[in-house]
């Protein structure tokens, strides 16, 4: 059965119920990017110094219209808690047909992200390989706001359970097919970097076309009209007016830190190499604060949905103890045990770890003093984006990320010369000030005041068994 929304509450219990699967599902992205270095690694020291900065840049070209189709999800979340359950499928078809609309826009971006790495000043063989990754990643681009898309109609439910199982489908296949294809085992001609974005491409569709199957359901039909996939003006232009300031937010947060990876690369090859190494290992205390994150927005979401703000207060108060709890535990293992996250990148012989160990713990260092920072900031953009206050989320974080983070980061490299532990020294100041931003803003309540939906009469509770 449709469980009834109105009978939600404000607890570590239903908070996990919904954000213990977004972690699993974040934490299995970080096993992925994880194992996806770790080989590229093994295979060559030119392919991890590669693929790190093409990757961020990719990301940086393709979140926008990814956080603009993600963006839906709160609308969801509002208009389910609201009772109105077939404009929750009209959200997602908006959300769809823009992120199906973005792919002439993603491939028109690749003469850019070269021009960008180029710019980056690399060493010839390793600008080589990241135009390599780059470019493969571009082309099969749309995988990743078609994702965005069709997640969000389960996850603004709090459907989260087939939203993990979706990506944990489509990780285990990219991790195969970068063993696979990087190597050439199976068979498989060995293609280096090439395979492994390759397999990145191949993967990216696995999800959205679990997710579009059980969305066009006969089951999900009968409650939310799915398969009435139709442009709706109203929706789609509501959408696009509080969700293109979440996806400018995004991409001007990604590029301000693609700058400071990119930079970090022209200090020299250990320093690269170092920097890449704690960039992935910190991925384990970061991105499960992620799936907490995108939980407390769903459920503010659907407590604003029925006006419920101190339920959407109080949910996110618990998702923060919850994140920080598990992101203390993280750094204090990789502080008190660095050898063991360092040394599985250097399986592969392709360099020692005494060449990189005493720069990459340092690195480690400043990565878990901005640990709580980051899941602090996961948190509570989650809950404001959740209740529709992404006007002030993209101008408050881009105005800190290339007002101090970029100027200073810039200042400190290529005016003062400065090496990777002052570049990451600063990062911790940026996060600190983001953090004491949105802890202000949250606090303030302003965000209760925001009207994200058109409410209209609540439709009659469904009494269909409906599947995931």
């Amino acid at each position: 059965m449709e469980p009834d929304p109105k009978i939600l509450q404000a607890t570590f219990r239903d908070l996990l119920r919904v954000a213990l699967p977004l972690i699993i599902t974040s934490a299995s992205f970080t096993v992925l990017n994880f194992c996806d270095r770790m080989f590229l690694a093994w295979y060559s020291p030119v392919a991890l110094q590669a693929a790190v900065p093409a990757g961020i840049l990719f990301f940086t070209l393709v979140c926008g219209f990814m956080a603009l189709a993600a963006f839906s999800n709160s609308f969801v979340a509002q208009y389910y808690g609201a009772g109105e359950y077939k404009n929750c499928a009209r959200a997602t078809a908006q959300a769809l047909i823009m992120a199906l609309c973005s792919w002439p826009l993603i491939l028109a971006l690749i003469p850019l992200g070269l021009f960008l790495l180029t710019a980056s000043g690399h060493s010839p063989d390793v600008l080589a390989a990241e135009k390599q990754y780059l470019t493969i990643l571009q082309l099969g681009g749309v995988s990743v706001p078609l994702a965005a898309a069709s997640t969000a109609f389960f996850a603004g439910r709090g459907r989260t359970r087939i939203v993990m199982a979706g990506h944990l489908v489509g990780n285990a296949v990219n991790v195969l097919l970068n063993w696979l294809l990087i190597f050439g085992h199976g068979g498989f001609p060995e293609m280096g970097i090439r395979g492994a974005a390759l397999a990145s491409v191949i993967s990216g569709f696995v999800c959205p076309a679990i997710m579009l199957t059980v969305y066009f359901s006969p089951a999900n039909h009968r409650i939310y009209h799915t398969r009435c996939f139709r442009f709706h003006p109203a929706v789609f232009w509501r959408m696009i007016r509080f969700g293109v300031p979440s996806g400018i937010h995004m991409v001007l947060d990604l590029a301000s830190f693609s700058f400071f990876v990119l930079m970090v690369g022209r200090v020299g090859e250990t320093a690269f190499i170092a920097s890449n190494i704690a960039l992935s290992v910190n991925m384990i205390a970061f991105m499960p604060s992620i799936g907490i994150g995108q939980a407390v927005g769903t459920l503010v979401g659907q407590f604003l949905g029925r006006g419920d703000a101190d339920s959407a207060q109080a949910v996110a108060r618990k998702g923060l103890w919850i994140s920080w709890g598990y992101t203390l535990v993280v750094n204090l293992s990789y502080l008190l045990m660095p050898a063991v996250y360092i040394r599985l990148f250097t399986r592969g012989g392709t360099f020692q770890v005494e060449e990189i160990f005493p720069l990459t713990y340092a690195l480690l260092f400043c990565a878990a003093l901005w640990g709580v920072l980051e899941a602090t900031n996961a948190v509570l953009s989650g809950a404001l984006r959740g209740a529709g206050d992404t006007h002030f989320v993209m101008w408050y974080h881009t105005a800190v990320a290339w007002g101090v983070f970029v100027t200073g980061e810039a200042l400190i490299l290529l005016r003062f010369g400065g090496g990777a532990i002052a570049a990451w020294g600063w990062a911790v100041l940026y996060f600190f000030l983001l953090a004491a931003g949105f802890i202000w803003r949250f606090r303030s309540g302003r965000w209760k005041r925001i009207q994200l939906i058109e409410r209209s009469a609540p439709l009659p509770e469904p009494t269909e068994v409906v599947p995931l």
